[in-house]
């Protein structure tokens, strides 16, 4: 392997480690807000409550039928970062939020519940734009957008395929607790609708102005 070759393959997954990095630090600020789950875990939450199965085990499940979908139409989007991203995110999640609470002990007000929110959306976006722009894998849900705008041949735009997406689970996962005679509040609060709604067009402007330029010189050698 040439050396620019060597120097491209560190800076992707350099690229990667640090999207993810963000990517967690997003989830344990999105738990601290406590304005409700993002859409993904709001769907598993109402599917868990309607079927014999923990919360985990329905994540499990339903992360596999996803990869399966990607598997045939967005094979590209799998990689080692697919890989590390299920290993780590939910144990930095759990590393930020045991700061915050017990090291730290800060109290989460209102203002620092809302600036939870918004800096956790800040950080999903640029993350998610950081590890989709290094491709070298991403997480089985985030592949749902691309998988949606390469159907409909870019007529639907990533930011808005994501949109579209994000929303579409959380209906499934309401659907699933109502049918269970769940408590539709337990899994849905203002963070899951604001995080469904400014997800998709936060991460194609990270990734216009920031993840795409610094890997566009390098990719003209790849």
């Amino acid at each position: 392997m040439s050396s620019a070759k060597k120097k491209l393959l560190i800076k992707r997954y350099l690229m990667m480690l640090i999207g993810i990095f963000f990517v967690g630090i997003c989830v344990g600020l999105y738990r601290l807000g406590e304005f409700g789950a993002d859409a993904f875990t709001c769907m598993n939450l109402g599917m868990c409550e309607f079927f014999p199965v923990s919360f985990g085990t329905c994540q499990l499940l339903t992360n596999a039928a996803i990869m399966i979908a990607v598997f045939f139409k967005a094979r590209h989007c799998i990689g080692a970062g697919t890989i590390v991203n299920m290993a780590t995110v939910g144990y930095l999640a759990d590393f930020i939020c045991w700061m915050v609470k017990d090291l730290l002990q800060i109290h989460m007000t209102l203002p620092l519940r809302l600036a939870a929110l918004i800096l956790g959306s800040l950080f999903a976006g640029l993350g998610i734009a950081l590890y989709m722009a290094a491709d070298a894998g991403i997480a089985a849900y985030d592949s749902a957008a691309i998988i949606i705008e390469d159907m409909t041949h870019g007529r639907i735009p990533f930011q808005f395929a994501r949109v579209i997406s994000d929303i579409t689970i959380i209906i499934i996962g309401v659907i699933f607790c109502l049918l269970a005679g769940g408590n539709v509040w337990l899994i849905l609060g203002f963070g899951t609708i604001y995080t469904a709604l400014v997800h998709g067009p936060l991460i194609q402007f990270f990734k216009t102005h920031a993840a795409d330029p610094i890997m566009g010189s390098s990719r003209t050698t790849r």
